[in-house]
């Protein structure tokens, strides 16, 4: 993580974002004192850290909208625990994506679905606005879940919620998806937007395919985003130190 850390910022970025699984098998094993501790690792390097993603990779049975009580209190306490971790390395955003561990079975009723997700987020986010994190939800592709698949059904679950701490994440790949253009989905979500993933369809970074970013740039401005925009990539080819440096150069261009 020291080296990470120390190519990340002399790549020219601000911050690091830590999917949880990759600082432990089990992320349920990492105490509020191992996170501070990776907080400052981060710090000596002059990085922020940005806050967590992959939240449910491991363990991998939790589950946003299953239908068992016993398994539900499981992703409630878990997400509570990130939140937690999250705060002790100064993170602020955690991005609820986790396509398989938030579909709804055929067997469910989709409503009921539904509400359970909003129970189980609601409860976390209680958490979340006592640390000052922030829950970002992010819409996936249909080809990956059949649940938050725009930033328009995204939303509609952010206001069922109704918390400060529960906002909207968006990410090019994702948004490529959609019927409607990334400008027009980042600007008729202004209001929500908490988190920016660039990226490309095809898995690799910001500027390797073809998405036009000057347009999505341009929309950012106009509703002034604040936030960060992170790099998150599928396709580590050629290696990851390559690809940081070709992204943010492409992004800063």
């Amino acid at each position: 993580f020291d080296a990470t850390c120390e190519h990340i910022a002399s790549s020219g970025y601000d911050g690091v974002e830590i999917a949880p699984f990759t600082l432990n098998e089990d992320p349920r094993e990492i105490g509020e004192s191992d996170a501070t501790k990776i907080g400052a690792i981060a710090e000596s390097a002059g990085l922020e850290v940005v806050g967590l993603h992959w939240l449910l990779v491991k363990p991998a049975w939790l589950h946003l909208t299953t239908d068992d009580p016993i398994l539900q209190k499981d992703t409630v306490n878990f997400g509570k625990h990130l939140v937690r971790i999250c705060a002790a390395m100064n993170g602020k955003v955690m991005v609820w994506g986790i396509p398989k561990q938030r579909t709804i079975l055929p067997e469910w009723n989709r409503s009921d679905a539904i509400e359970r997700s909003v129970e189980t987020l609601s409860k976390i986010c209680e958490t979340a606005l006592e640390y000052d994190v922030i829950i970002a939800m992010e819409p996936l592709a249909e080809a990956e879940t059949n649940f938050l698949n725009t930033a328009e059904e995204t939303i509609e679950l952010i206001n069922k919620i109704d918390s400060p701490a529960c906002r909207l994440h968006l990410y090019v790949k994702a948004m490529s998806d959609e019927q409607k253009s990334i400008p027009q989905i980042i600007t008729e979500s202004s209001g929500y937007i908490a988190h920016f993933h660039a990226n490309d369809p095809n898995l690799r970074g910001p500027g390797t395919g073809e998405v036009e970013y000057g347009p999505i740039v341009e929309s950012l401005r106009s509703v002034d985003y604040q936030g960060y925009v992170s790099v998150e990539v599928f396709d580590y080819s050629p290696d990851p130190e390559t690809i940081a440096k070709e992204s943010i150069t492409f992004l800063k261009e």
